[in-house]
């Protein structure tokens, strides 16, 4: 009886049930091509994959083998041509409830500062203006950004305005994330410091986060699961379950462990990228 655990006491007959529950996010043999110049380009096939409460999953595969289209996809911004796509157990017509979207650019309005940015989400919900406040504020300090709410985009660094966006998708309290490479941008020092924070946040929350990233040892070390993708028309082509264990409380001892780059290689491996 699969997800379901039945168990009996033997002294009073008791029976307890304990029902796995349904992961956020399950996608089943979905397809989507394009019409380009009168005929159709296959981008993605039939590819399915399941992302579990609490989860950190990061997908990595070759250049434009349709890493974004897949996110538009689970997001509602495109329909798919075949499959299902279910959130929460239902299939969704439209974008889905309670789901953050977060580009690389971080698209922030010039005009308002790294508060007014943050709180932007809240507004548009019509979210009391004290409220939207505090909680935008109380975002912007769990990202490491206390004492720079009154700062405009212009006057922060890249790593700063990528908080400053993480922040307006998380203040909305999304039980899902779906990030598109959202620190590609960052130089290595930032990166490492935005990535240790980002995944530490959504842990700590119970949230769960599809990560797309081309960089490998971004998506080893942030996630729990790694997807590897083919080239178009794109599926599954492998999975990895990361086990680093007490590895990861330090970002930068765990890029140098001996696990860390077992991993890395063999995922490189999968991507048959060709060197030139």
């Amino acid at each position: 009886m699969t997800g379901v655990d039945v168990s009996q006491n033997a002294g009073n007959a008791e029976t307890a049930i304990s029902v796995a529950p349904v992961p956020p996010l399950v996608v089943e043999h979905v397809a989507k091509s394009y019409e380009v110049g009168g005929r159709i380009v296959p981008v993605i096939g039939n590819l399915s994959l399941t992302l579990r409460e609490g989860e950190i999953v990061s997908i990595v595969g070759p250049s434009g083998c349709g890493k974004t289209t897949l996110l538009n996809t689970l997001c509602g911004l495109l329909t798919p041509d075949s499959g299902r796509i279910r959130w929460h157990g239902r299939e969704v017509s439209g974008q889905p409830q309670n789901v953050g979207y977060m580009l690389q650019k971080d698209l922030l309005l010039p005009w308002r500062t790294a508060l007014g940015n943050a709180m932007l989400g809240l507004e548009i919900r019509g979210v009391a203006a004290g409220e939207a406040e505090d909680r935008g504020r109380a975002m912007l300090d769990q990202l490491g950004l206390h004492g720079f709410a009154d700062h405009y985009p212009s006057t922060l660094s890249g790593g700063m305005r990528q908080r400053v966006a993480l922040a307006r998708t998380l203040v909305n309290e999304p039980d899902v994330l779906l990030l598109d490479e959202p620190f590609a941008s960052l130089d290595f020092q930032s990166k490492l410091l935005i990535e240790n924070d980002t995944a530490a946040l959504v842990r700590r929350s119970k949230r769960s986060l599809l990560l797309i990233t081309h960089d490998i040892e971004e998506a080893v070390s942030l996630a729990d699961r790694v997807i590897v993708l083919s080239k178009r028309p794109t599926y599954v082509k492998a999975a990895y379950d990361i086990e680093l264990g007490e590895e990861r409380t330090d970002m930068m001892a765990m890029r140098q462990s001996q696990g860390f780059s077992q991993y890395v290689r063999r995922i490189w491996a999968d991507l048959d990228v060709v060197l030139q």
